[in-house]
């Protein structure tokens, strides 16, 4: 695990998702966790731009071809795909992100650092054949929906 990665300051999960390891009591990536926290819970209030530069932000930490690369990737693709759908009415933008971001988390596990990543793939998946199934969607992360607190804000706004 690289050192520049770790945050001793970030929470565990309910659960044991991939990425924590329970032996340890610490994320593999306490900051991916902490970006995918923050980026989950702007997406699910709405607010996509900050979502996606959350996840852009800690993507840069990982090198191609990894695990955590593909899925900050994806998560990347999912915000900007909701951007495109709500902010500028432009669903063909959404489609071809949204197939970038399917691509992304193919081979992702289901549970990766909490968010059900199975449920985005088939929000995706759906919303490509019907916009309008995006509409009301959030993003599980430990089994629930968590949206935006003023944190969060604070947070892509120090980024």
């Amino acid at each position: 695990m690289d050192e520049h990665t770790r945050d001793p300051s970030v929470d565990g999960p309910s659960g044991s998702p991939t990425g924590w390891l329970p032996e340890e009591g610490r994320w593999e990536h306490d900051t991916l966790r902490r970006a995918v926290v923050h980026g989950v819970r702007l997406y699910n209030a709405g607010a996509f731009h900050e979502s996606h530069d959350c996840f852009e932000s800690e993507w840069y930490n990982y090198g191609s071809g990894t695990t955590e690369s593909a899925f900050l990737h994806g998560m990347v693709q999912v915000a900007a795909g909701a951007y495109k759908h709500y902010d500028f009415e432009d669903d063909d933008g959404m489609r071809s992100l949204f197939r970038t971001a399917l691509q992304y988390l193919r081979g992702v596990p289901n549970d990766y650092y909490g968010v059900d990543v199975l449920d985005v793939r088939t929000a995706l998946t759906n919303a490509r054949a019907d916009p309008a199934s995006l509409d009301g969607w959030r993003i599980r992360l430990d089994r629930d929906t968590p949206v935006a607190t003023a944190a969060d804000y604070e947070f892509v706004g120090e980024r």
